[in-house]
């Protein structure tokens, strides 16, 4: 397969899913590696040929779409937004809910792949990072469910913790060429299949991290109308995290940007 017969492919099909070409120029090769696997598997000679099988077969749609996830993930990934959920925004959310009598803080993980994410946050709180008196209920969503089976087994190759400090580092169990992190790390996080294009969790959350996905992948009209859902499910003084080089196509009623990266929905 050509790479520019590849381009042309994806951008015929990834707007059919409500994704944007400029954000797979970077990452297409990842894309393009697949749809060669799945065009062997069916038998299918050229993606002349696989467009028209799509024109007949709504439920290779399905197939398409999961191969056009892209999944790049790690712990502790952009290690200057990490600082900054450590040292500012998470003492700060646990200061304004510990006053009210709360002492639980509900936070969402969108996207969350193999469960890089999710587990950066539980280690935080388990590490000392938050005051103590305010418990984290992490909700992790991701629509792949290989992915999900993979993050909760918690077991992960040595180069995905790279970016962690040592300390953290050693918390995980060496298991044959993998690290996994102990049962007692995870219980604050709780993982579900969803797709955020259909079905988020609901409202009454403290901090949402987004990042990589929506605001990079996703088609703008698409990335809007996921926005204002984000925004109504934050509790008023909640925080919306994107992805260290995203963010929000237009403004958002409700939202304010503090950080390029951050957003905090304003009290009513």
């Amino acid at each position: 397969m050509k790479d520019t017969e590849c381009i042309g492919f994806l951008q015929w099909a990834l707007p059919r899913l409500g994704m944007r070409w400029a954000g797979f120029r970077r990452v297409r090769g990842q894309v393009c590696k697949r749809l060669a696997g799945r065009l062997s598997i069916l038998g299918v000679r050229s993606l002349a040929d696989y467009r028209e099988l799509l024109d007949t077969d709504a439920a290779e749609w399905r197939q398409l779409d999961g191969l056009c996830r892209i999944s790049i993930s790690r712990f502790y990934r952009d290690q200057g937004v990490w600082w900054y959920l450590e040292q500012r925004l998470l003492p700060r959310l646990a200061s304004q809910a510990l006053p009210r009598g709360e002492s639980r803080l509900r936070i969402w993980s969108a996207g969350c792949a193999s469960g890089e994410e999710p587990y950066t946050l539980a280690l935080m709180f388990a590490l000392g990072a938050v005051p103590p008196g305010c418990e984290p209920e992490i909700i992790a969503t991701d629509a792949d469910p290989h992915l999900l089976a993979r993050a909760r087994r918690a077991c992960y190759p040595p180069g995905s913790l790279r970016d962690l400090p040592p300390a953290w580092r050693a918390v995980f169990l060496q298991a044959g060429d993998e690290r996994c992190l102990p049962r007692a790390y995870r219980a604050t996080v709780r993982f579900l299949e969803q797709d955020l294009r259909r079905n988020i969790p609901n409202g009454g959350l403290g901090l949402i991290l987004c990042r990589n996905l929506v605001f990079t992948y996703y088609r703008e009209s698409l990335q809007a109308a996921i926005a204002l859902r984000l925004a109504r499910a934050l509790l008023p003084g909640g925080f919306l995290v994107l992805g260290a080089r995203e963010s929000l196509p237009e403004p958002v009623s409700g939202l304010v940007r503090e950080q390029p990266w951050l957003y905090r929905r304003e009290p009513r």
